[in-house]
């Protein structure tokens, strides 16, 4: 039964007071400071830390395994980094659980005292966890008005607040504090993060730029420490957009590495091309110990559709040992060879992006390994494939949600999904045997389609054609606004953007880490007034471009491996990272 506008308006006003009514009044920002808040471009750093003490800041600053490992000898209680981190995410007003979280804190620290052991490897680090997740005594909306006060998907409405995902579970056995549920946008199928419940998230480190999605509310507190380490799900990008666009790292595994078990999704019942729980991160050494401590439990055992395979450490240690802790290449070994996708020939880069590319590549180059050019088959071909499978169902599962509450797509959204026929049996078993094409084509070997040489241990490449992306002008994804071709799904013809640097990637399920390379820099970052335009959406891609505005937008690369590949690939992040750090030492580069 459909609400009136008034209801659905009415029920999206009183869980943003519950919400707010959840964070303690000594921890809430007074008029001024709020209306401050407003007019600041970056909140993060000195701006956010004047709102905490001394010892706060000290706690927040760390990064998962420091804290991890303070609280497990005794240096920190898990109360007090319970409280800090919940205060640090109070302000960036997240879906909170502040009571749960310092109850369980103070139950760790008690169980500590008591038996001299820690409960796991995440013994005291607070965990935040995007509105997907389900965690007893609290809502999963999914960005939904209509599931406010339940848990989506549920089909037992007495299973309300009672159901638990797997990972949570996971999680709780290893010590985690969970203490926030972190925003989305409605559908989960947006670049940004935007819903009729909250609203849009802005980036914290330029608020005149979007935090990206769909995982966009654990990137924001990341950048603004309110969380070091979170969990959020992947089907485009909606890890590696929101790690790229805050300045944080984030690992995308292949799907069935890690159990997406009792977790809220949309499409549901579209299994050719999955997604994929992911984790975010402020260091690479944070996502180690997550993808390490969750399958530590030996998530295949609850949750069949997961593969078993264990933490393979030695991947990780035969590929760290082809570098010294500087990123430099070892004479005794051979060196990484990766590839490098400088653009998809559909919409080219902006300049942040360019350059940097360029610094990666040049601390690669410069730690002693190699680097080729990548020429991949088509990512528009990919594009094509993937959001045919996202639109499979002719949005009848987001209308049924909407329909749960009468509340209507977010403007952003209304051409991308109306409802319509769903796709045809055989045409959806054509589009399978297509994909499966498109990936036997596409291998991580250089060349072309035509002519393959030498094999790469991975791929660089964008993440987005842009920095951090001024809201609403996102051209170069699932979103569908201007820069818009048409597909035809089940003899209709949507719109929708031609292709993407993030979504060819999930067609193929490779593994994925995401790293920060760089800021916007409106004095190094000008335009190219030479630049060749090479379609409607680049030309809108390019024209979008304002050194002013995207000034201090964070700049990151995702680094691409194969399938099941996630240990190899964190590795070969590892020493990308380093080298990265040694060139920006020795030369000042940033």
């Amino acid at each position: 039964m459909r609400m009136d506008r008034h209801s659905w308006e009415i029920r999206a006003a009183e869980k943003r007071a519950s919400t707010f009514g959840k964070i303690p009044p000594e921890w809430r920002l007074d008029p001024a400071d709020l209306e401050r808040a407003k007019k600041q471009r970056d909140l993060t750093g000195p701006f956010i830390q004047q709102c905490l003490e001394p010892d706060e800041i000290a706690i927040i600053s760390r990064d998962s395994v420091e804290i991890a490992d303070a609280v497990r000898q005794g240096m920190l209680t898990a109360v007090a980094v319970a409280a800090a981190t919940c205060k640090a995410a109070a302000i960036a007003h997240q879906i909170i659980f502040f009571d749960q979280a310092l109850e369980r804190a103070r139950y760790l620290d008690a169980y500590y005292a008591d038996k001299k052991t820690t409960l796991g490897p995440l013994l005291g680090l607070p965990v935040s966890l995007k509105d997907q997740f389900h965690v007893k005594g609290n809502d999963t909306t999914m960005g939904y008005i209509g599931w406010i006060g339940s848990n989506m998907g549920i089909r037992d409405p007495s299973q309300a607040h009672e159901v638990e995902s797997q990972i949570t579970t996971e999680l709780l056995s290893l010590g985690a504090v969970l203490y926030c549920k972190t925003s989305l946008p409605q559908t989960l199928l947006f670049g940004e993060t935007k819903n009729n419940i909250i609203g849009q998230t802005l980036n914290p480190n330029n608020q005149n730029l979007s935090c990206g999605g769909s995982s966009g509310g654990e990137g924001a507190p990341q950048a603004l420490r309110g969380s070091t380490l979170g969990v959020g799900t992947d089907i485009g990008g909606s890890v590696r957009i929101p790690a790229a666009f805050n300045g944080i790292f984030s690992l995308k595994p292949t799907p069935e590495r890690v159990s997406y078990r009792e977790i809220a999704n949309t499409n549901l019942g579209e299994n050719t091309y999955r997604s994929t729980v992911g984790f975010l991160s402020t260091s690479l050494g944070g996502l180690e110990l997550m993808l390490r401590s969750i399958l530590s439990t030996k998530p295949w055992l609850n949750d069949p559709a997961v593969v078993p395979m264990p933490f393979r450490h030695e991947i990780v240690d035969e590929y760290l040992s082809r570098a010294e802790p500087g990123g430099t290449a070892k004479l005794s070994g051979p060196p990484l060879k990766l590839g490098v996708l400088w653009t998809d020939g559909v919409v080219g880069p902006q300049p942040p992006i360019i350059r940097g590319l360029h610094i990666v590549v040049d601390a690669v180059r410069r730690a002693g390994h190699k680097v080729v050019s990548w020429e991949p088959p088509s990512q528009s071909t990919a594009k094509r494939f993937h959001l045919a499978f996202l639109n499979a169902d002719g949005a009848h599962h987001i209308h049924t949600q909407l329909d749960c509450s009468g509340e209507p797509l977010i403007p952003d959204l209304e051409k991308s999904f109306p409802l319509r026929p769903p796709l045809g049996l055989l045409e959806y078993q054509d589009l399978t045997l297509q994909g499966l094409g498109y990936e036997a084509q596409y291998s991580l070997t250089t060349g072309t389609r035509q002519r393959s040489t030498t094999i790469v241990d991975a791929v660089i490449m964008p993440v987005a054609p842009h920095a951090a992306v001024i809201p609403g002008k996102y051209y170069h994804t699932g979103k569908c606004d201007l820069g818009l071709v048409s597909i035809s799904l089940a003899r209709q013809t949507i719109l929708t953007a031609p292709a993407a640097y993030s979504e060819a990637i999930n067609l193929l399920n490779y593994s994925v880490v995401v790293i920060p390379v760089t800021k916007a820099d409106r004095n190094l970052d000008l335009a190219d007034e030479s630049y060749q335009l090479l379609n409607a959406t680049d030309k809108l891609n390019w024209e979008a471009y304002d050194p002013d505005i995207y000034h201090g937008g964070p700049v990151g690369v995702q680094l691409v491996a194969r399938k099941f590949e996630e240990e190899k690939i964190w590795a070969i992040a590892k020493i990308v990272v380093a080298a990265l750090e040694t060139m920006k030492a020795e030369t000042g580069v940033h």
